[in-house]
């Protein structure tokens, strides 16, 4: 999707264009945000990413490239960021200059369920103007060489399970979408989301994709098209975006309030009755001139409206996408900088603080986008997310998700939340408790155990078959082939020169 204007589009290019980092070395968007420049500390991670592996390949007999996508080149991109922002990541140096350590690591971690609640993919026959252009104008205007510009194949169905599946430790994904109105402009209908967990469960033999249905109160017939979803597609649970359309939120006047009386609760009711009861609704990542852009609809973004919905419906668990987040508004540093001063995250503190305010125990945050890229601009920053978020809504309150497939496989993401750790000094100042080992009790509760408990999912049950499926083959055969990561980013990223 895409929230950018013309002029953010000319002062962006595809994320392909970079480097392929086994971490980002520079903000990502989906198009719902713009990406902020290049820091001077992102450039110093790059540098130091391209420094140890031109070291460090020699000793493990491959070329950089092979490197950077190994679990040692892993290992060197947490090396490089500790060396910039300070030891927020669990990994020494021989795990990256010692053969076989990182792999030895890697193989121990493997075998861990991870649950990914926020993953995306085109249908087939999607051939939406909007977002292939941008592509194509950075091969007219900046890289004539850039290849693949004309193709939507990186966003479909095939790599989506490569990312996935097969170039990630993920075991279970639940496959989402967005209300566009126009259908032609639709990622994926319902039928398709449904059909695609269908395929993909039947293709592995185990239960590997869990669907979404998107529910849109503005349109007209929604209860009848929920009531539908539910008598014949069955959905695992709802998506729904209180902007409205992502794609013309200020034009189409689709916005809602979760705790519209009126509109929604009718809409509540329904799906209490028919028991799927978890509700994933998108909040935060706004364009960077919201206030502006959106003066009458940024509202829509935060959880002003979640506190009541929530209180008067505690049969519905209500999960919320990117943790309500704000985007990155300013320098990473002054919105650190913002965080050490007043202990708040703009909408994601709001969000962390109803419980105590309301006390409510239905309210979840979900991680997609914004741990990503608050661990690339600094990672302290996604350290004080997460210790707020434990903090405020507990955690067992906390979901996986990394918005893949758009920033390409979420395996970077998984060994990113595995080694953080809240610094000892916001510890203290903060209250916040640490978030401990990689399968420690903590982290295993976000990467599977409180999804796995929302959609009724046994983690012992369900890792037997997923174990020795088909899709589990296929990346047995997959890495035995020697077949690796591409590294590659499918987003937006600042241009250099803006």
């Amino acid at each position: 999707m895409n929230y950018l204007s013309v002029e953010e589009q000319k002062r962006v290019e595809p994320a392909e264009n970079a480097g392929a980092s086994p971490v980002p070395t520079q903000i990502v968007s989906n198009g719902e945000f713009t990406p902020l420049p290049q820091t001077a500390e992102q450039r110093r991670v790059e540098a130091r990413i391209q420094a140890l592996a031109a070291e460090l390949a020699p000793r493990h007999g491959v070329d950089r490239r092979r490197f950077l996508a190994s679990s040692a080149g892993m290992a060197a991109a947490f090396l490089a960021m500790n060396d910039v922002f300070g030891p927020l990541f669990g990994v020494s140096r021989a795990e990256a200059a010692s053969p076989g350590m990182a792999d030895a690591r890697a193989g121990a971690l493997a075998g861990q369920f991870v649950f990914d609640c926020q993953t995306h993919f085109v249908r087939d026959d999607y051939s939406f103007e909007r977002i292939l252009g941008l592509a194509r104008f950075a091969k007219k205007n900046w890289n004539p060489a850039l290849t693949g510009e004309g193709s939507l194949a990186r966003f479909k169905f095939e790599n989506y399970v490569k990312e996935i599946f097969v170039d990630s430790d993920t075991k279970v994904a639940l496959l989402t979408g967005a209300p566009v109105d126009d259908g032609q402009h639709e990622f994926l209908s319902n039928e398709q989301i449904a059909a695609a967990r269908t395929a993909i469960n039947r293709i592995a033999g185990s239960r590997r994709l869990l669907a979404h249905a998107i529910f849109k109160p503005r349109n007209p017939g929604f209860l009848d098209e929920a009531d539908r979803a539910i008598a014949t597609l069955k959905p695992d649970s709802w998506k729904g975006y209180t902007i409205g359309d992502p794609l013309a939120p200020t034009k189409k006047k689709s916005n809602w309030r979760l705790d519209d009386e009126k509109l929604v609760y009718p809409f509540y009711e329904r799906i209490v009755k028919a028991g799927i009861t978890n509700v994933c609704i998108h909040k935060g990542l706004l364009p960077a001139d919201y206030e502006k852009s959106w003066p009458d609809l940024w509202d829509h973004a935060t959880v002003s409206d979640l506190g009541k919905a929530a209180k008067d419906w505690p049969q519905i668990n209500f999960i919320i996408y990117h943790s309500a987040m704000r985007p990155f508004l300013e320098l990473p540093e002054q919105a650190l900088a913002e965080f050490e001063s007043t202990g708040r995250i703009k909408w994601a503190t709001d969000l962390a603080e109803i419980p105590a305010k309301l006390g409510v125990r239905n309210v979840y945050a979900e991680l997609g986008t914004c741990f990503a890229n608050s661990s690339v601009a600094n990672p302290r920053l996604a350290a004080a997310l997460l210790g707020t978020l434990v903090r405020g809504l507990g955690a067992d309150r906390i979901v996986w998700g990394t918005d893949a497939v758009w920033y390409g496989s979420p395996q970077w993401q998984i060994e990113a939340l595995r080694r953080i750790e809240i610094p000892e000094d916001m510890q203290k100042k903060h209250r916040f408790a640490p978030l401990g080992a990689a399968d420690g009790l903590v982290k295993s509760a976000i990467f599977s155990g409180n999804a796995a408990r929302l959609y009724r999912l046994d983690v012992k049950a369900a890792l037997g078959p997923i174990g020795g499926d088909h899709i589990a083959a296929i990346r047995q055969d997959y890495l035995a082939a020697g077949g690796s990561r591409s590294n590659l980013r499918y987003g937006y990223i600042s241009r250099p020169s803006a």
